[in-house]
């Protein structure tokens, strides 16, 4: 009973956060920002409180962790780029979906994380994990955006969400410098799960699926960032290869997970 209570507290702490972009006169005010602080907090203390300070990787503690992550990158972004902040509308219900999903979930067996690499080096690699896979999270919402803008704009007819999103080039903006330090922080992801594999079993690098899903985001992404900055690829084009690449993570990240811990335990 007093897990379920958590988890619903987790859960309800997204919805303010669902609602506050929708106000008449939506900005970036106290308001705005105590609501994405409560947004962080609460799934960040639920998985505190489920792990009690043994790091247990399973598939609904991962949601959350990504949910965490994906709002404080976001209200980081908000802070410092213009007009960034209006992107809360379509990010916000996409997580509170998320954290139904791990809600739904949360049962499922989770077992500590067992490894013969450093622990240094295990952290390491959660945290550029965690903070490469927010920071896609908010790209893929960015490109999704720009592209309900051009929709609206070639029909002519504007819709409530998309009246309180940014511009397209803001969006597309925010994407890239999004996905530029997303591919640097992979890039040491690469190294520090290196680092890790060769510590268990001598080896840089095993073929797994993890692997060769983390690889393939980690090249579409630096396609389409080459692309982006050699001839400036951008609008439908550039926003299904940042949909590709946030699916490549999807997979490779909590979609392995839910193999492993739901499909297969």
């Amino acid at each position: 009973m007093h897990d379920t209570l958590f988890n619903l507290s987790a859960l309800l702490a997204l919805v303010p956060a669902c609602v506050v972009g929708w106000r008449r006169q939506a900005a970036p005010d106290a308001l705005y920002w105590l609501v994405l602080a409560v947004g962080v907090a609460g799934p960040l203390a639920w998985v505190v409180v489920q792990d009690a300070g043994v790091w247990r990787p399973g598939f609904s503690t991962t949601l959350w962790v990504i949910i965490a992550a994906s709002l404080a990158i976001f209200a980081a972004a908000a802070a410092r780029l213009p007009h960034a902040w209006r992107l809360l509308p379509l990010l916000a219900p996409y997580l509170l979906i998320v954290g139904g999903l791990a809600s739904i979930w949360y049962h499922a067996p989770r077992a500590a994380l067992t490894t013969a690499a450093p622990t240094a080096w295990v952290h390491a690699h959660i945290l550029v994990s965690v903070v490469t896979y927010g920071l896609v999270t908010v790209a893929a919402v960015a490109e999704l955006a720009a592209f309900f803008q051009e929709r609206a704009l070639k029909r002519k007819r504007p819709t409530a969400l998309t009246r309180r999103l940014p511009a397209v080039a803001d969006c597309e903006a925010l994407a890239v410098r999004l996905l530029v330090i997303g591919e640097i922080i992979l890039a040491l992801g690469l190294m520090t799960g290196m680092a890790m594999q060769y510590a268990e079993s001598g080896a840089l690098l095993t073929f797994d699926h993890k692997t060769v899903l983390t690889v393939a985001a980690f090249l579409v992404i630096g396609i389409l960032l080459v692309a982006h900055f050699r001839s400036g690829m951008r609008g439908r084009v550039a926003a299904r290869f940042v949909l590709v690449a946030y699916l490549l993570l999807t997979l490779g990240y909590p979609g392995v997970k839910f193999v492993t811990d739901v499909l297969m335990a």
